[in-house]
C-alpha cells in the first residue's frame, strides 16, 4: 500500500510542476538550474571564450548552458549534442522562446558518439556533468571524438567526480566516480593531456551540496 501512495505522490508532484520546472528537471535539480546555467557561462568566459570561437557542448540537454552560449557566440558557432531526443526537443523550444533560432546553432542527436562526424574543429569543447554519467566504453569513445575534433590550440573542459561513493543512478544514467589518474591514463591513449583545475567551488560553483561543489574541473588539451 505504501508504494501506491508513493507513486501517487510522484504523479501529483509532476502535475503541479510548471512546464519550465519539468524542463529544468531533465538536466538536474530544478532548484539549482539557474545557478548551474550561470556557472557554465561565467566559467567559460573566465577561460577566455570569445564570440568568434567555435564551441561544442557535449550533453547539451535542454540548453541549460546552451542558451547563454548561443546568445554570446557568433551565428553558427554553437554545436550541441545529446543522447536524449526529449531533452533536445525541449532545447529547441527554448530556442524558439528566446528568439535565438537566427543564431543558427547546430543541435544533434547522437546515440553513439563513435559514429558521429562533424566537419568542424572546435576551440572549446564543454561537457558539464556529463563524463560522470559515462561508462568506461562511452568515455573512451568520447575522448577519441574529442581528440579528432579539438583544434590544435583547443581546450576541453569537463567536471568529474573523484570522491569515493556508492554506486547509484540518475535517471537512466549511472553516476560514476573515477580518479584523476584514471582520466589521465585514458586521455593519454588519444594524445590528450589532463590538468586538474581543482574543485568547482573554487570557480564559483556554490550549491552548498558537497557532492556537487567538490567535483573537479579538468582541463584537457592536445599533447
Amino acid at each position: 500500500m505504501n508504494w501506491i501512495l508513493e507513486v501517487l505522490k510522484q504523479k501529483i508532484k509532476y502535475l503541479i510542476q510548471t512546464r519550465e520546472e519539468r524542463r529544468h528537471a531533465l538536466v538536474g535539480p530544478a532548484n539549482l538550474w539557474k545557478m548551474k546555467r550561470d556557472f557554465q557561462f561565467q566559467f567559460l568566459k573566465a577561460m577566455r571564450l570569445k564570440p568568434e570561437h567555435y564551441l561544442l557542448d557535449i550533453g547539451c540537454g535542454t540548453l541549460r548552458g546552451g542558451i547563454p552560449f548561443i546568445t554570446y557566440l557568433q551565428a553558427g558557432h554553437y554545436f550541441g549534442i545529446d543522447v536524449r531526443e526529449k531533452a533536445l526537443d525541449e532545447g529547441r523550444k527554448e530556442l524558439q522562446e528566446t528568439n535565438l533560432e537566427g543564431k543558427k546553432p547546430t543541435l544533434l542527436l547522437s546515440l553513439d558518439i563513435s559514429q558521429l562526424i562533424i566537419d568542424q574543429k572546435f576551440d572549446y569543447i564543454w561537457a558539464f556533468s556529463v563524463l560522470i554519467h559515462m561508462s568506461d566504453n562511452i568515455l573512451s569513445d568520447t575522448l577519441d571524438f574529442v581528440s579528432k575534433h579539438l583544434s590544435k590550440e583547443g581546450i576541453f573542459y569537463a567536471n568529474v567526480i573523484v570522491d569515493e561513493m556508492e554506486k547509484c543512478d540518475w535517471e537512466e544514467f549511472p553516476v560514476v566516480s573515477r580518479t584523476i589518474d584514471s582520466y589521465t591514463q585514458e586521455c593519454a591513449k588519444y594524445s590528450l593531456s589532463v590538468s586538474d583545475l581543482g574543485p568547482l567551488i573554487d570557480h564559483g560553483h556554490v550549491t552548498k551540496v558537497a557532492s556537487h561543489d567538490n567535483q573537479r574541473m579538468l582541463k584537457i588539451t592536445k599533447e
